[in-house]
């Protein structure tokens, strides 16, 4: 019997397709759209969109992403009250579909605009925001179901739930394997974050001890990594969580990293038996004998995401040298916390070729002070400039004119060292995936 690797998927259809409470799932979709809600107010309230996404006169981009921009005026205030709009629709389940496919476009193009604001957890909302798109995730709890004239199927199929847990662990599972590095396993940039935080009430005291230190940092990474087996294991699962808490509310405490926490928290408890919202007060529902069919293109398609964002984190083995010095590699691989650069000299050179004419170019003159400090140690941002430099003299005075820089860049507390060679042109360099050899390597 022949059968292709597509079949196996088809073979499993059964397992797939059991049917399991739908309560856990609608309890996520509550928290995960009101944490959105929440996310979308407090920008709005605080004036970061329009500090971030309509004052900057230059956005860095994306590879491939160039043409995302703004949107004009006020367009993204008008935005990010579509997007607190749509995320109390998906938490109250109202009109669910076109609620998530609005947030989901929402966050992606807030995501995309601008490559200086990359965090990981802006990342990881518009990667559950994608899969809530095509989750049932209104079978209960949800004004879609109430306005249905006859009721639903109480039930889900399972595979849903995996799907979720597998995005929601890769974050915990990759992040502790990145952690598995000489200066993370040294104490650093833990021990130089946490001096910075001594003055805090009660702890702050204890932050310098070396004890400390290394009891974050290894604490860290074996958390990290015990996070899943702990949460699917029904023998250690209120210790896992037990854990997640005390964990995330202490990134939460020292650090300012918006609502990764709190989602965290929340999604984390999709770990727990789909029915665990009903606290056994209530009858389970009946369990239904007729599976829901899954479609033989969304289980390849399902296969394909699950192998996509398994593969990413590691496009780092391809590029030579240390990924958190040259950072070929480093954005969508969950390398949270890793690195602190600080840029020593970071100087922009002009120079007409015919002439031989050179003068320096302050970047705080085009970029915001928030763009220019998250652009010192980051080469793919510095090679941008350089070639958003040349454009905007050519406009001026219609000659190409050459770019180099003098970067100089301590990493992790070391020794400050060249991040780019200064004598290549960047405005000439490609911009692609490929290997850029005018990266040092880290000293």
């Amino acid at each position: 019997m022949n059968i292709n690797r597509w079949d196996v998927l088809l073979l499993m259809r059964p397992g797939l397709t059991a049917p399991v409470d739908a309560a856990s799932l609608a309890v996520f979709r509550m928290a995960f759209g009101l944490l959105m809600f929440v996310e979308s107010i407090v920008y709005l309230k605080n004036g970061w969109v329009r500090e971030l996404y309509v004052a900057p006169e230059f956005h860095f981009t994306f590879l491939g992403f160039g043409w995302v921009r703004p949107w004009p005026g006020d367009g993204m205030v008008v935005a990010f009250v579509i997007m607190a709009a749509a995320s109390l629709m998906m938490a109250l389940g109202l009109f669910y579909r076109m609620a998530a496919f609005v947030l989901f476009l929402g966050i992606t193009h807030v995501f995309l605009i601008d490559a200086a604001e990359y965090l990981n957890h802006l990342y990881l909302i518009c990667l559950i925001a994608f899969l809530m798109i095509f989750a049932p995730a209104t079978k209960i709890w949800s004004m879609d179901a109430l306005r249905k004239a006859k009721p639903r199927d109480p039930n889900i199929p399972q595979l849903w739930i995996w799907l979720l847990r597998i995005q929601i662990g890769i974050p915990y599972f990759y992040g502790g394997i990145a952690k598995l590095n000489g200066d993370w396993l040294r104490g650093e940039p833990l021990r130089m974050w946490l001096a910075r935080r001594s003055d805090y009430p009660g702890l702050g005291k204890w932050f310098t001890e070396e004890w400390v230190v290394y009891l974050f940092s290894y604490g860290g990474l074996l958390l990290d990594l015990a996070f899943v087996p702990l949460l699917l294991c029904k023998r250690t699962r209120m210790l896992g969580y037990g854990l997640v808490l005390c964990f995330n509310g202490m990134n939460a405490w020292l650090f300012d990293i918006g609502i990764f926490p709190w989602m965290m928290m929340a999604a984390s408890l999709m770990f727990f038996p789909p029915d665990w919202p009903r606290f056994g007060r209530r009858k389970k529902p009946a369990i239904s004998a007729h599976h829901e069919p899954l479609a033989r293109p969304l289980l390849v398609g399902m296969a394909a995401w699950v192998a996509i964002q398994m593969l990413l984190p590691f496009r780092h083995w391809i590029y030579p040298g240390d990924v958190a010095w040259t950072e070929e590699g480093h954005l969508f691989s969950w390398r949270m916390k890793l690195r602190d650069k600080q840029a020593q000299e970071m100087t922009f050179r002009i120079r007409d070729p015919g002439s031989g004419h050179e003068w320096g170019i302050e970047p705080g003159d085009f970029l915001t002070e928030r763009q220019k400090i998250r652009m010192a140690g980051q080469p793919d941002m510095i090679h941008q400039f350089a070639i958003h430099l040349a454009e905007e003299y050519r406009k001026e005075y219609g000659m190409q004119m050459e770019v180099r820089v003098d970067a100089v860049v301590s990493l992790n507390g070391g020794k400050p060292a060249p991040l780019i060679d200064p004598e290549t042109d960047l405005a000439t360099q490609p911009r692609d995936l490929r290997c850029k050899p005018w990266i040092t390597q880290r000293p």
